[in-house]
């Protein structure tokens, strides 16, 4: 057990009683814990699995306005999401970036009428969207955004304009527009930098991962360390439900209610992460947002050095751990050949695919398109009321957040301390506009090399600077074989960063699996890391280097076989770097 998570433990022992305790570790629930402790509440935030790694792990990684919400009518949702956008943009510019985007248009009235039908409630598959709504669409975009404007205003072009600049794009376009939204580009991180931030501010609050809450005869509840199996019985005034896509599990297990109407429905989405230059080069640092020929909107876009592409939107009876199926994979790649005919990208070339549940609130809708992606709170009574958080999406989980705090803050009679819309993330504290020069300055203070720096500042923002002085103060920093990352790094990361599994640290607190930098001897080298800082037995290092290689080709596409052909590349480019000219 870490020193950071004994310390936590030890604080639950010595004081079990809390204000709240939020079950569910996702960026909701991490949102909510964040708005709630930051008031003067003490909260205690349960995760059974690691921060961020169920639902939160699988976005179409875009901070965005909600473009086709207007369809629906959801002009609140557009507003607050395009609020929410802007406010991220500003307190995690590490993190949050301007993504420029083009929509190709075929014609100029398609889908008018099924916009406007949309728009009073009415359901049914969209129609191809012509320039007429998309224009409509746009306006209203910018509109809502004119007080404080961050990015730039939309523009429409003809066609020989538009293949001037995309030249590989759908032949038998007419228009395009462009307008500009966000993407992010470590969620996950996100996600832990939002419980660091509360570590700091509100130390007598509690945040684990790896542990499960149930609900005591005798009163209280049970909180189990899943990790060493012991448990700790703990109060609360009131819970706070926000997991998500498991919802109305959560609440039998905490209230035993069994026959209880569900309030979740939720939808499937699968993503697909490509190494393909012809693509990427076509893209021209833009999103393409387009419908494939069932309506759906689709989006490909740059993604750390990669392109990504999506998505799928299934209906799903029950939550549970996900895949992108063979079926959605060729449902993606057939919606890419849609918009770029010219470009062939093959099954071979997709170095990661990952599918998360939307947790969207119970709808009878038809057309999963059509259900909000809003978000509400519903009470449930009992010894310990309990708030459910329904609904939502990464955009809006700071909104999502206040709102079920404002909740809790009226039912305990207390006011409102921070207002937390433009309050820094993490690294985003006192981040440097100009990041050239930053750059240039841990180059010049640490003696790294360019490639590292841009690293740091990318990934860590400004607390790239505490990082690289324990690094530093660490000694003999060596690269990783094959990726950015280095020894010490990888260390600080274990130490500070609620790290508990090889897992944790391939797929949320770094990108190595998502850019398909992975490989066997990376994971080896981690778990050899993981196992010194731990003091694991040779066993448990194994049972979590192979945990981690089964759950690399069960759920996200990449075999063990991969794994070791990586390996070969990188031995290969190796010895190429080190013959003579």
């Amino acid at each position: 057990m870490s020193d950071q998570r004994q310390e936590n433990w030890g604080s639950l022992r010595s004081g079990s009683a809390f204000d709240v305790i939020v079950v569910g570790g996702g960026i909701n629930g991490i949102g909510v814990y964040r708005e709630l402790a930051l008031q003067g509440l003490r909260v205690l935030l349960v995760e059974r699995n690691d921060f961020c790694s169920g639902c939160s792990a699988a976005p179409s990684r875009m901070i965005h306005g909600g473009l086709r919400y207007l369809e629906n009518g959801e002009f609140d949702l557009v507003r607050e999401s395009l609020r929410e956008r802007d406010a991220l943009l500003k307190n995690a510019p590490h993190l949050v970036h301007p993504l420029p985007t083009v929509i190709p248009i075929k014609s100029v009235f398609s889908g008018l009428l099924n916009s406007a039908a949309s728009f009073f409630g009415l359901s049914g598959q969209p129609s191809s969207r012509g320039a007429l709504p998309i224009k409509l669409g746009l306006m209203l975009y910018d509109w809502v955004t004119r007080s404080q404007r961050l990015l730039p205003k939309h523009m429409f072009q003809g066609k020989k304009a538009t293949r001037a600049r995309w030249p590989k794009l759908i032949p038998d376009l007419r228009f395009s527009a462009v307008y500009h939204d966000a993407w992010i580009s470590h969620p996950e991180r996100l996600g832990i930098e939002l419980i660091s931030d509360v570590q700091e501010q509100a130390p007598n609050c509690v945040a684990l991962n790896y542990v499960e809450v149930g609900a005591r005869q005798s009163g209280g509840f049970d909180v189990q360390n899943l990790r060493t199996g012991e448990a700790v019985n703990v109060s609360a005034r009131l819970v706070v439900n926000a997991t998500g896509a498991w919802l109305d599990e959560t609440i039998r297990q905490i209230s035993g209610e069994t026959k209880r109407e569900r309030l979740v429905s939720g939808t499937k989405g699968s993503h697909l992460i490509i190494d393909n230059d012809d693509l990427a080069d076509a893209l021209d640092g833009h999103m393409v947002y387009f419908e494939n020929a069932d309506g759906r909107v689709c989006i490909v876009f740059p993604y750390l050095g990669k392109v990504l592409a999506g998505s799928t939107d299934i209906r799903v009876k029950s939550a549970a751990r996900v895949r992108c199926e063979d079926d959605e994979r060729d449902y993606i790649l057939e919606s890419l050949r849609l918009v770029f005919p010219g470009i062939a990208v093959r099954v071979d070339q997709i170095v990661f695919s990952y599918a998360g549940i939307r947790p969207l609130p119970k709808s009878d809708h038809d057309y999963t398109g059509r259900i909000s992606r809003g978000h509400f709170t519903k009470r449930l009574e009992g010894p310990v009321p309990q708030l459910c958080m329904v609904g939502g999406k990464w955009t809006t989980f700071r909104a999502f957040a206040e709102q079920t705090a404002d909740e809790v803050l009226a039912e305990f009679g207390r006011p409102r301390q921070t207002n937390t819309l433009g309050l820094p993330i993490g690294g985003g504290q006192a981040f440097p506009k100009d990041t050239n020069r930053f750059e240039i300055d841990l180059i010049n203070d640490f003696a790294v090399q360019f490639d590292r720096a841009r690293h740091l500042v990318r990934t860590y923002g400004a607390a790239a600077v505490e990082l690289q002085k324990f690094c530093f103060s660490q000694g003999n920093d060596q690269l990783i074989p094959g990726c950015a990352l280095t020894k010490n790094e990888v260390i600080y990361l274990i130490r500070n960063e609620f790290v508990e599994t090889v897992s944790d640290l391939v797929l949320r607190r770094t990108s190595l699996a998502i850019d398909g930098s992975v490989s066997l001897d990376i994971i080896d080298q981690l778990t050899a890391l993981l196992r010194q800082e731990r003091s694991l037995s040779p066993q448990e290092a194994e049972r979590q280097r192979s945990d981690l290689i089964e759950e690399l080709g069960d759920y996200h596409g990449v075999s063990k076989k991969t794994l070791e052909f990586r390996n070969q590349n990188w031995s290969e480019e190796c010895e190429l770097a080190r013959k003579p000219a």
